[in-house]
C-alpha cells in the first residue's frame, strides 16, 4: 500500500484546515509567561520537551512534553529538527520506518506545539533544514546517502513527493543553507568533503557550484558546518579528528580553507566523535561539542581574517550530541545523548567563558535543541 501523509484529528486537524491566526490568542497566567522557549526532541522516547526559559538567569521550566507520531520504532540515535524562518512552525522527523517528518504549529502565548501533519520522506535524515522563503525542507541521510528537497504547502506541512533526490558519498551528515538563500552545503563525512550547491528558492531545485566539492584531510570526517554572521566566513567541524576548520567564502558562495585549529581530544585510533557546532549572534565566540570526552571547546573568532583563537574547554553532559545557543547569546545549552539531562551553560559576555548554572533532566537520548524567542 502506498504510504500516505498522516493527519491528526483534533486541534492540529483544525489548524491544518487553516485556521492557523487563532494559534497564540489564548490567555495563560502571567506567572507562567515566557518569552523564549526551548524545544529538546528525545530520539528514544520519541517526544519533544518544550520548556521556558527565563532570559535573564537561564531557569528552564518544563511546559509539556509533545509525542513525535508515525513510527512504532524509537528513532534511533537522533531525531533532527528544523525552525521555519518566521519560527512559528517546528519540523522534526523520526529516523525509524516510514520515516515521517512532523509539522507542529508553535502557540507563541504559552509555547506549546499543536501537532499538524506527518509525512513519510524517502530515507532516514541525519540533518533537516528549512530555507528561508519557508517553502522547502532539505535534508541530508547518513545512511542513504542522499540529499532530498521537499515542497512545503501553503498548509505549511511538508508533501510526500520530493522535488529532487540527489546521491552522495556514503554518510551525508548536515545540509546548511547561508543567508542569501542562494548557497547549500552538505558535509558528507564518508567523503572526506563539503558539498557545494547553489539552491533556486523559486523551483527548490540544487545545482553543483563551481567546485561541486571542496576536500577535507583523509580520515577528518567533516561533519557540521555553520557560517559566521558577517557571511564572510565558514566553519566546519571533523567528527573523527575533532578539528574546526575556517572558510573564506567568495561572491560565488565557494568555500576556501584559511586554517585548522585541533581540539586534541582526537587518540589518533579511535574517532573523537565530535558533534556539533555553532556560533554566538555577535559573531565573537564559536563552540563545539565532542562525544568522546563530553566537552564543549570554546573559540575567539577573529571577525576579520576569520581564524580561530582558543579561549577553553569544558565538560559538559554525557555524550553532547547537540547544543545551541539563545537568541541573546548568553547562554548555551547542551544535551547529553547518554546522560538524558540538559545543561545550561551561562557565557560570559567578555571573555567566552562557559559556566554551568543549571541542570535539567530530559527523555531518553536527548539529542536536539532549538531555542525561540516569541517577541
Amino acid at each position: 500500500m502506498r504510504r500516505r501523509s498522516i493527519f491528526q484529528v483534533g486541534l492540529g486537524g483544525i489548524a491544518a484546515l487553516g485556521v492557523l491566526p487563532r494559534i497564540g490568542t489564548q490567555k495563560v497566567r502571567a506567572a507562567d509567561r515566557h518569552e523564549t522557549f526551548v524545544y529538546v526532541s528525545n530520539a528514544g522516547t520519541k517526544d519533544i520537551y518544550v520548556l521556558g526559559m527565563n532570559r535573564k538567569t537561564g531557569e528552564l521550566t518544563l511546559v509539556e512534553k509533545v509525542p513525535v507520531p508515525g513510527a512504532e520504532k524509537t528513532s534511533l540515535v537522533s531525531l533532527p529538527m528544523a525552525l521555519s524562518p518566521d519560527k512559528r512552525f517546528i519540523y522534526a522527523q523520526l529516523r525509524s520506518e516510514p520515516y515521517p517528518v512532523s509539522t507542529f504549529a508553535i502557540n507563541h502565548t504559552d509555547g506549546k506545539l499543536i501537532h499538524l501533519k506527518a509525512t513519510p520522506l524517502v530515507d532516514q535524515m541525519a540533518y533537516i533544514n528549512v530555507d528561508k522563503t519557508g517553502k522547502h525542507l532539505l535534508s541530508a541521510s547518513y545512511t542513504g546517502a542522499k540529499v532530498a528537497v521537499y515542497p512545503i504547502d501553503a498548509r505549511h506541512g511538508v508533501t510526500e513527493k520530493a522535488t529532487q533526490i540527489i546521491d552522495t558519498k556514503p554518510k551525508a551528515h548536515c545540509v546548511f543553507i547561508d543567508a542569501s538563500n542562494k548557497n547549500v552545503y552538505v558535509p558528507v563525512l564518508g567523503a572526506d568533503h563539503v558539498m557545494q550547491f547553489k539552491f533556486d528558492a523559486s523551483s527548490g531545485m540544487l545545482t553543483p557550484n563551481d567546485p561541486p566539492t571542496i576536500a577535507t584531510k583523509n580520515g577528518a570526517g567533516p561533519r557540521h558546518f555553520t557560517i559566521h554572521p558577517n557571511g564572510k566566513w565558514g566553519y566546519l567541524i571533523t567528527e573523527t579528528t575533532a578539528t574546526i576548520g575556517t572558510y573564506s567564502i567568495d561572491h560565488k558562495g565557494t568555500l576556501t580553507e584559511v586554517a585548522y585549529v585541533d581540539t586534541g581530544d582526537y587518540n589518533q585510533k579511535d574517532s573523537a566523535f565530535a558533534s556539533d557546532i555553532r556560533i554566538t549572534p555577535n559573531g565573537n565566540f564559536l563552540y563545539g561539542a565532542v562525544r568522546s570526552t563530553s566537552m564543549l571547546h570554546g573559540y575567539m573568532i577573529d571577525q576579520e581574517k576569520g581564524p580561530l583563537t582558543g579561549i577553553g574547554k569544558w565538560s559538559t553532559e554525557k555524550t553532547p550530541r547537540g547544543f545551541n545557543i539563545d537568541p541573546r547569546g548568553n547562554f548555551l545549552l547542551a544535551v547529553g545523548l547518554d546522560s538524558a539531562s540538559l545543561t545550561v551553560h551561562a557565557i560570559d559576555p567578555q571573555s567566552g567563558e562557559l559556566k554551568s548554572v543549571g541542570q535539567y533532566p530530559m527523555g531518553q537520548q536527548p539529542n536536539w535543541v532549538e531555542i525561540v524567542d516569541m517577541n
